[in-house]
């Protein structure tokens, strides 16, 4: 089941375009981050982002 807070996250890149911008608008790490984008890649059996240099 996903976590909404996961999604959030989705949503919140997608705006945002990089890690470091959604983790200092949420106030986490950036390691926080990736770790809970790759939980919710790993809940949906599918690559959810590609990377694009510094930007997904």
């Amino acid at each position: 089941m996903f976590d909404l807070r996961r999604l959030r996250l989705l949503h919140e890149l997608s705006v945002r375009g990089t890690l470091a911008a959604v983790a200092e608008a949420l106030s986490f790490s950036p390691s926080t981050i990736s770790q809970q984008l790759a939980q919710l890649e790993r809940d949906a059996g599918v690559p959810l982002l590609e990377p694009d240099g510094r930007r997904v």
